[in-house]
C-alpha cells in the first residue's frame, strides 16, 4: 500500500497513502484527546457543584491537564494541516514538472523578487 495514491477527493487530487495513514493515526490521537476531555470536564463540574475546598483545589490541576490536552489537538491539527499541504504541493510540481507550455520551455516556478 506505500506509495498508493487515491482519488479521494471529487476534484481529481490525489492522497498519497502516507497522507492517508497520518491522518488516520491523528484521528484516532485527536478522538482519544476528546474523550478524555469530556472526562475531566465532567470531573471539574462535579468538583465545581459541590463547593468542596479540596475538590475545587484539585480543579486547578485539572483545568492545567486540560488546557495541555487542547494545545495537543491543535499541534496535532497543524501537523495534519502541514502534511497535507505538503503533500499536494509534491503532487502539483510532479504533474506539472515536465510539461511543455506554448512557448516550448518545462513549466517551472519562478521566484519572485522579495
Amino acid at each position: 500500500m506505500e506509495g498508493d495514491t487515491f482519488s479521494g477527493l471529487g476534484n481529481g487530487t490525489q492522497i498519497n497513502s502516507k497522507i492517508l495513514q497520518t491522518f488516520q493515526k491523528n484521528s484516532v490521537q485527536v478522538q482519544n484527546i476528546l474523550d478524555q476531555n469530556r472526562l475531566l470536564i465532567n470531573e471539574i463540574n462535579q468538583n465545581h457543584e459541590s463547593k468542596i475546598p479540596d475538590n475545587l483545589s484539585r480543579n486547578v490541576g485539572l483545568i492545567r491537564e486540560l488546557n495541555n490536552n487542547i494545545r495537543r489537538v491543535v499541534d496535532l491539527y497543524a501537523d495534519l494541516s502541514s502534511s497535507f499541504t505538503k503533500s499536494t504541493e509534491v503532487s502539483s510540481e510532479g504533474d506539472s514538472s515536465g510539461a511543455l507550455r506554448s512557448d516550448a520551455k518545462a513549466g517551472h516556478k519562478r521566484n519572485r523578487p522579495a
